[in-house]
Parts: structure tokens; sequence; C-alpha cells
């Protein structure tokens, strides 16, 4: 669902794929190519929400914002795992935030880093650039591998392919060229 709030409606290219359960509400601008997946809620009500381009927003995902304080800003290329709770933070270039994350207020994740499966990462956290985060409260626990790195682009590449595919079994193509 596609949904305007205080005469706001998201900005949403026709290369993104919305799966019809899913939320997206207000001040909200989608790159291309973007997918958000089964009741996933992308909430930007009191505060704008960016989302970068390739980037996923996986099934059952909450992304909102703080009143006036802390918007959410997504780069591109980011892969936000299932059950993730983004809330005010900033995320960069072509991140793997794992399943049932939570990142607060504040907080920034450099870019090319991996969030792990269940991390809660506490307000204001600075993560450098290339970093394997883990645990609760999360920390930093050692810089990325190549390979890992491989695998956070090939995770956004898959989504693109994915939400290809079943925007082509509704009927709709949207001019796709990826």
């Amino acid at each position: 669902m596609i949904r305007t709030f205080q005469g706001i409606r998201p900005t949403i290219p026709e290369s993104c794929f919305v799966e019809e359960t899913a939320v997206v509400i207000g001040d909200v601008a989608m790159g291309d190519y973007c997918s958000a997946w089964f009741n996933a809620v992308i909430r930007g009500d009191v505060n704008y929400i960016r989302i970068g381009e390739r980037t996923n927003v996986q099934d059952l995902c909450m992304l909102h914002v703080t009143h006036d304080t802390h918007p959410l800003i997504i780069g591109n290329d980011v892969t936000i795992g299932h059950n993730v709770v983004l809330h005010g933070c900033t995320i960069h270039d072509r991140v793997l935030v794992g399943m049932g994350a939570i990142i607060m207020d504040g907080a920034v994740i450099g870019e090319d880093s991996v969030v792990g499966a269940g991390a809660l990462i506490v307000e204001g956290t600075l993560v450098p650039p290339k970093s394997l985060i883990l645990g609760s409260p999360a920390r930093v626990k050692r810089p990325v591998t190549e390979k890992e790195l491989a695998w956070v682009r090939e995770s956004a590449e898959n989504y693109v392919r994915y939400a290809r595919q079943y925007l082509s079994d509704s009927g709709k193509n949207a001019g796709f060229k990826v």
C-alpha cells in the first residue's frame, strides 16, 4: 500500500517493486530498482526517509524516523534482512543488515559493512567503513573480507532480479533493463 500522509505521497520509480502487503507512507523517496517485500513498513510520517538505488527492504522490516531530529537515510545496494528495525539512522552504500538487527537514532553505518543478525546498534553509534558488527550491544569485531563484500553486492543484485521476476509474474514489466 502506498499512502499519502499530510499531503506528501511517497516517490517510487516505476522500476521499484513494492509487494502489495508492504506499506510505504509519507515523505519517502526510493531510488531506482528498490524493493519492499512482504509486510515491510516504511513510515516517513514525522520525518523523511531516503532509500538509494537497488536497495531491498525484506519481509517484516520496520523503517521509521524521529520527529524533527532523525530522518532515515539508506544508501545504494543495501540489503535490509528480514525483521530488521531501522529507526532514524544512516546506512551508507553496500551494507548488509542481518535478520532481526535493530539500529537506533543517530547511528551511522559506514559503507561496505555487515551488521550481523540480531545485532543491537544503540543511539549515536558511529561504525567505520568495512566493518563487521556483531552483538547486543553491537561492537565492531573486525574488518570485512573481500569475500563478504562480494556477498553484500551479490545480495543486492539478487534482490533486483527477484523483484523483476515478481513484476513479470504480475504482468508488470516496469521498464527493467537490469
